[in-house]
């Protein structure tokens, strides 16, 4: 030890090599975008479409609700109805739009025997699309 000098240790070596990891990492998520960004632009169909004042898609869906409570009694849209006016109102639904839906809630004590039967007025009123309402276990 000289006077005056102190004695320096040797810091840490500069890394000299690439450190390749986030390039990898960069790349692979280009990749997954080009997988699939690659079919949609292949597949898009540029067409210049006519305007019509009548082409304009319905914002909601036509349905009615039709519910059969654990006494047999029957619901129009949540009001009580006898059966001839049930088929009334189905028949005013079907007249209004045929492709309206019948969203048939029924209880579990209904007998299958009352479900038929409003299944068949709607039926009878025009009215095929049937669906059948229940809640998620």
């Amino acid at each position: 030890m000289a006077f005056g000098r102190l004695e320096r240790t040797e810091g840490p070596r500069p890394m000299s090599d690439i450190n390749v990891t986030p390039l990898v990492d960069v790349m692979l998520v280009l990749v997954v975008i080009l997988i699939i960004t690659a079919p949609l632009m292949a597949s898009s169909l540029r067409l210049d479409l006519p305007r019509a004042e009548g082409a304009q898609p319905s914002d909601t869906p036509k349905f009615v609700t039709v519910g059969i409570d654990g006494g047999g009694r029957t619901y129009f849209n949540d009001q009580p109805v006898t059966a001839e006016q049930l088929a009334q109102r189905l028949a005013d639904a079907a007249r209004q739009a045929a492709d309206t839906e019948v969203q048939l809630r029924a209880d579990r004590q209904v007998p299958y025997g009352k479900v038929v039967e409003v299944m068949g007025a709607a039926q009878k009123a025009g009215l095929n699309r049937i669906g059948f309402v229940a809640e998620p276990q």
